[in-house]
Protein backbone atom coordinates (compact mmCIF):
# COMPACT_ATOMS: atom_id res chain seq x y z
CA UNK A 1 0.00 0.00 0.00
CA UNK A 2 1.30 3.42 -0.32
CA UNK A 3 -0.78 5.12 2.73
CA UNK A 4 -1.56 3.92 5.93
CA UNK A 5 -3.86 5.15 8.32
CA UNK A 6 -1.71 5.76 11.79
CA UNK A 7 -3.28 5.01 14.92
CA UNK A 8 -6.32 2.80 13.58
CA UNK A 9 -6.72 -0.84 13.46
CA UNK A 10 -7.70 -2.24 9.88
CA UNK A 11 -11.39 -3.34 11.01
CA UNK A 12 -11.58 0.47 11.15
CA UNK A 13 -9.94 1.13 8.34
CA UNK A 14 -12.17 -1.13 6.22
CA UNK A 15 -15.09 0.31 7.61
CA UNK A 16 -14.54 3.93 6.93
CA UNK A 17 -13.25 3.10 3.20
CA UNK A 18 -16.74 1.96 2.82
CA UNK A 19 -18.00 5.74 3.46
CA UNK A 20 -19.12 7.39 0.12
CA UNK A 21 -16.86 9.38 -1.71
CA UNK A 22 -18.91 12.07 -2.31
CA UNK A 23 -18.86 12.39 1.81
CA UNK A 24 -14.76 11.92 1.74
CA UNK A 25 -14.04 14.17 -1.30
CA UNK A 26 -16.33 17.04 0.71
CA UNK A 27 -13.94 16.17 3.52
CA UNK A 28 -11.07 16.58 1.64
CA UNK A 29 -11.83 19.46 0.51
CA UNK A 30 -11.99 20.87 3.66
CA UNK A 31 -8.80 19.97 4.69
CA UNK A 32 -9.18 16.43 5.96
CA UNK A 33 -6.08 14.17 5.67
CA UNK A 34 -7.44 11.23 6.98
CA UNK A 35 -10.18 11.23 4.31
CA UNK A 36 -7.81 11.27 1.36
CA UNK A 37 -5.45 8.74 3.06
CA UNK A 38 -8.52 6.48 2.68
CA UNK A 39 -9.54 7.41 -0.48
CA UNK A 40 -6.17 6.29 -1.73
CA UNK A 41 -6.13 2.93 0.20
CA UNK A 42 -9.06 2.42 -2.08
CA UNK A 43 -8.18 3.11 -5.26
CA UNK A 44 -4.36 2.43 -4.89
CA UNK A 45 -4.43 -1.08 -6.17
CA UNK A 46 -6.39 -0.56 -9.33
CA UNK A 47 -4.36 2.59 -10.02
CA UNK A 48 -1.37 1.19 -9.61
CA UNK A 49 -2.13 -2.27 -11.55
CA UNK A 50 -3.54 -0.17 -14.89
CA UNK A 51 -0.19 1.48 -14.51
CA UNK A 52 2.03 -1.25 -14.43
CA UNK A 53 0.30 -3.31 -17.27
CA UNK A 54 0.85 0.30 -18.99
CA UNK A 55 4.61 1.15 -18.39
CA UNK A 56 5.56 -2.56 -17.25
CA UNK A 57 8.17 -1.41 -14.85
CA UNK A 58 7.12 -1.48 -11.00
CA UNK A 59 9.77 1.11 -9.96
CA UNK A 60 8.14 3.61 -12.43
CA UNK A 61 4.35 2.35 -11.92
CA UNK A 62 4.74 2.86 -8.07
CA UNK A 63 6.08 6.73 -8.52
CA UNK A 64 3.43 7.60 -11.22
CA UNK A 65 0.94 5.78 -8.58
CA UNK A 66 2.38 8.06 -6.32
CA UNK A 67 1.91 11.19 -8.97
CA UNK A 68 -1.13 9.99 -9.15
CA UNK A 69 -2.44 10.85 -5.56
CA UNK A 70 -0.38 13.40 -5.30
CA UNK A 71 -2.16 15.60 -8.04
CA UNK A 72 -5.47 14.04 -6.64
CA UNK A 73 -4.74 16.29 -3.32
CA UNK A 74 -3.15 19.14 -5.22
CA UNK A 75 -6.47 19.47 -7.51
CA UNK A 76 -9.30 17.89 -5.16
CA UNK A 77 -10.92 21.23 -5.21
CA UNK A 78 -11.48 21.46 -9.27
CA UNK A 79 -13.50 18.08 -8.81
CA UNK A 80 -16.74 18.95 -9.29
CA UNK A 81 -18.32 15.69 -9.67
CA UNK A 82 -19.34 16.06 -12.97
CA UNK A 83 -17.95 12.07 -13.29
CA UNK A 84 -17.10 9.33 -11.07
CA UNK A 85 -13.87 10.14 -8.65
CA UNK A 86 -12.73 6.49 -9.93
CA UNK A 87 -13.17 8.02 -13.65
CA UNK A 88 -11.32 11.31 -12.67
CA UNK A 89 -8.37 9.69 -11.11
CA UNK A 90 -8.15 6.63 -13.90
CA UNK A 91 -7.35 10.16 -16.16
CA UNK A 92 -4.88 11.34 -14.01
CA UNK A 93 -2.86 8.02 -13.73
CA UNK A 94 -3.61 7.30 -17.83
CA UNK A 95 -2.59 11.11 -18.74
CA UNK A 96 0.21 10.84 -16.20
CA UNK A 97 1.75 6.85 -17.69
CA UNK A 98 0.76 7.75 -21.73
CA UNK A 99 3.31 11.48 -21.12
CA UNK A 100 5.92 9.38 -19.45
CA UNK A 101 5.93 6.45 -22.03
CA UNK A 102 5.62 8.55 -24.39
CA UNK A 103 8.75 10.44 -23.16
CA UNK A 104 10.61 7.06 -22.84
CA UNK A 105 9.56 6.12 -26.37
CA UNK A 106 9.75 2.31 -25.02
CA UNK A 107 8.97 0.27 -22.50
CA UNK A 108 11.27 -1.68 -20.08
CA UNK A 109 10.45 -5.21 -20.72
CA UNK A 110 12.09 -8.18 -19.39
CA UNK A 111 13.58 -11.17 -22.19
CA UNK A 112 11.54 -13.74 -23.58
CA UNK A 113 12.93 -17.24 -23.27
CA UNK A 114 9.85 -19.41 -25.04
CA UNK A 115 6.81 -19.37 -26.27
CA UNK A 116 4.22 -21.48 -26.52
CA UNK A 117 0.33 -20.73 -27.33
CA UNK A 118 -2.77 -20.13 -29.50
CA UNK A 119 -4.00 -16.78 -29.84
CA UNK A 120 -7.98 -17.17 -30.06
CA UNK A 121 -9.95 -13.96 -28.39
CA UNK A 122 -7.76 -11.05 -27.51
CA UNK A 123 -10.25 -9.96 -24.26
CA UNK A 124 -10.59 -12.89 -22.91
CA UNK A 125 -6.80 -14.03 -23.11
CA UNK A 126 -6.19 -10.70 -22.06
CA UNK A 127 -7.71 -10.97 -19.10
CA UNK A 128 -6.47 -14.55 -18.31
CA UNK A 129 -3.00 -13.59 -18.70
CA UNK A 130 -2.53 -10.14 -17.33
CA UNK A 131 -4.92 -10.83 -14.00
CA UNK A 132 -3.59 -12.06 -11.02
CA UNK A 133 -4.38 -15.20 -10.20
CA UNK A 134 -4.78 -17.82 -7.74
CA UNK A 135 -3.87 -20.98 -9.53
CA UNK A 136 -3.11 -23.69 -7.26
CA UNK A 137 -1.57 -26.12 -10.18
CA UNK A 138 2.09 -24.94 -10.37
CA UNK A 139 2.49 -26.57 -14.07
CA UNK A 140 -0.54 -23.96 -15.06
CA UNK A 141 0.92 -21.25 -13.19
CA UNK A 142 3.85 -21.55 -14.99
CA UNK A 143 2.48 -22.31 -18.69
CA UNK A 144 -0.22 -18.93 -17.52
CA UNK A 145 3.41 -16.44 -16.36
CA UNK A 146 5.06 -17.96 -19.62
CA UNK A 147 1.99 -17.31 -22.09
CA UNK A 148 1.62 -13.93 -20.00
CA UNK A 149 5.34 -13.15 -20.87
CA UNK A 150 4.29 -13.30 -24.67
CA UNK A 151 1.22 -11.01 -24.24
CA UNK A 152 2.78 -8.56 -22.28
CA UNK A 153 5.80 -8.17 -24.83
CA UNK A 154 3.55 -7.74 -27.56
CA UNK A 155 1.69 -5.64 -25.71
CA UNK A 156 4.64 -3.19 -25.37
CA UNK A 157 5.09 -3.41 -29.39
CA UNK A 158 1.57 -1.27 -29.62
CA UNK A 159 2.32 2.93 -29.64
CA UNK A 160 1.20 4.73 -26.23
CA UNK A 161 -2.34 5.80 -26.86
CA UNK A 162 -2.97 2.22 -28.32
CA UNK A 163 -2.25 0.26 -25.57
CA UNK A 164 -4.11 3.00 -23.07
CA UNK A 165 -7.86 1.71 -24.44
CA UNK A 166 -6.69 -1.97 -24.88
CA UNK A 167 -5.68 -2.03 -21.42
CA UNK A 168 -8.48 0.55 -20.13
CA UNK A 169 -10.96 -1.80 -22.18
CA UNK A 170 -9.69 -5.64 -22.21
CA UNK A 171 -8.14 -5.70 -18.96
CA UNK A 172 -9.87 -3.61 -16.59
CA UNK A 173 -12.88 -4.03 -18.29
CA UNK A 174 -14.59 -0.12 -18.69
CA UNK A 175 -17.06 0.78 -20.81
CA UNK A 176 -16.97 2.89 -23.76
CA UNK A 177 -18.16 5.89 -22.22
CA UNK A 178 -15.66 5.66 -19.26
CA UNK A 179 -12.86 5.24 -21.66
CA UNK A 180 -13.79 7.83 -23.78
CA UNK A 181 -14.34 10.12 -20.67
CA UNK A 182 -11.07 9.42 -19.17
CA UNK A 183 -9.24 9.66 -22.14
CA UNK A 184 -11.15 13.12 -23.57
CA UNK A 185 -11.69 11.23 -26.86
CA UNK A 186 -14.96 10.64 -28.68
CA UNK A 187 -16.59 7.62 -28.12
CA UNK A 188 -15.99 6.63 -32.28
CA UNK A 189 -12.36 7.51 -31.50
CA UNK A 190 -11.96 4.76 -28.72
CA UNK A 191 -14.03 2.35 -30.62
CA UNK A 192 -12.07 2.92 -33.93
CA UNK A 193 -8.71 2.78 -31.74
CA UNK A 194 -9.47 -0.31 -29.81
CA UNK A 195 -10.26 -1.94 -33.58
CA UNK A 196 -6.54 -1.10 -34.72
CA UNK A 197 -5.01 -1.85 -31.44
CA UNK A 198 -6.53 -5.40 -31.10
CA UNK A 199 -5.57 -5.82 -35.19
CA UNK A 200 -1.83 -4.40 -34.04
CA UNK A 201 -1.60 -7.00 -31.40
CA UNK A 202 -3.12 -9.91 -32.96
CA UNK A 203 -0.81 -9.79 -36.05
CA UNK A 204 2.59 -9.04 -33.18
CA UNK A 205 0.86 -12.19 -31.87
CA UNK A 206 0.58 -14.13 -34.99
CA UNK A 207 4.36 -13.65 -35.92
CA UNK A 208 5.42 -14.58 -32.26
CA UNK A 209 3.61 -17.49 -31.61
Amino acid sequence: MILSLQGESLQEQLANISLDDSVLVERCRCGDRAAAERLIIKYQDRIYNVILKMCQNRDDAAELAQDTFVRFIENIGNFRGGSSLYTWLFRIAVNLTLNHCKRRSKFGMRSLDSAGAEWNDAKAQLKGFLADTDEADPAALAQNREVGEIVMQSLSKLDADHRAVLVLRDIEGMAYAEIAETLELELGTVKSRLSRARASLRDILESVL
